[in-house]
């Protein structure tokens, strides 16, 4: 009898290993987030900033224009494909994920916040590290006497709306130096987003969208995106962007396959 039972249960760990993993992997959301308008950026003179010499030597073209600073706001390529949109699944909450998350990771970089888009996950660490110095600039006085390097000062806004409400305010002052702080957000769940912003130098900007599973992505350039092991089902995906607005759609995903979803954000 015992045998037999043995027999049996074997049999079943042989089935289940042999069992293929994409029935337990999900499936995949692909597509493309479009928008209906045109390009539009910010200007700045750098001139009116800290670091006039230093700041323009940002290796990215599309950034600098002479004596301005250019701030993308939305960018629009190929076939109306839209850059530095995020796409996520937002009707699941995985505590394992939100607990794990390790952080979100800035970089600073010849003034500009890298990435301009991302994620974060509540209460858990935003991490920010300057990578500017500049030889030619002895760098703030009084405050930091003696350092050299470019100063920034992370600003951290939670924003809904026109309503915006600080998270934190901290002050970089010299390359390597580095803020580890945790994201304290109240209207996640109505839809605010975090805003991040150097009070040394407006035209440095970041935005990014709370989630709460690892379903997302940040698009290519030409506006596509991968979203892979989704669990199989119905979901509400939202695709976002700071500046153009965002939209949702019900996508259904079949298990072990793939299921295409095209967004339009139209211009407001």
């Amino acid at each position: 009898m015992k045998k037999g039972v043995f027999i049996v249960f074997a049999l079943a760990v042989v089935a289940f290993l042999a069992a293929p993993l994409t029935s337990f992997a999900g499936g995949t959301i692909t597509g493309k987030v479009t928008y209906s308008g045109k390009a539009e950026e910010k200007e700045f003179l750098f001139s009116k900033f800290p670091n006039p010499k230093f700041c323009p030597k940002n290796p990215h073209p599309e950034l600098v224009r002479g004596e301005k600073r250019i701030l993308p706001t939305i960018q629009v390529g190929k076939d109306g494909g839209l850059k530095a949109a995020v796409v996520a699944v937002n009707d699941i909450e995985d505590k394992a994920f939100m607990e794990a998350y390790k952080g979100t990771d800035v970089v600073s970089e010849f003034c500009e916040f890298l990435p301009f888009t991302g994620v974060v996950v509540k209460k858990k660490n935003f991490h920010v590290e300057n990578h500017d110095s500049d030889p030619d600039d002895p760098g703030p006085k009084g405050d930091f006497p003696g350092k050299k390097g470019v100063l920034h000062n992370p600003h951290t806004f939670e924003v809904l709306g026109a309503s915006s409400s600080t998270v934190f305010n901290i002050a970089l002052a010299e390359k390597g130096s580095k803020l580890d702080k945790p994201v304290v957000l109240r209207k996640d769940k109505q839809g605010s987003m975090l805003r991040l912003q150097c009070d040394q130098h407006e035209f440095m900007q970041g935005f990014f969208l709370p989630v709460e599973n690892p379903h997302y992505a940040v698009v290519k350039d030409d506006g596509t995106f991968e979203i892979k092991d989704v669990p199989a089902g119905k979901h509400k995906v939202v695709a976002w962007h700071p500046f153009a607005g965002k939209v949702e759609a019900e996508v259904d995903v079949p298990e072990g396959g793939s299921a295409q979803a095209k967004f339009e954000i139209k211009k407001k």
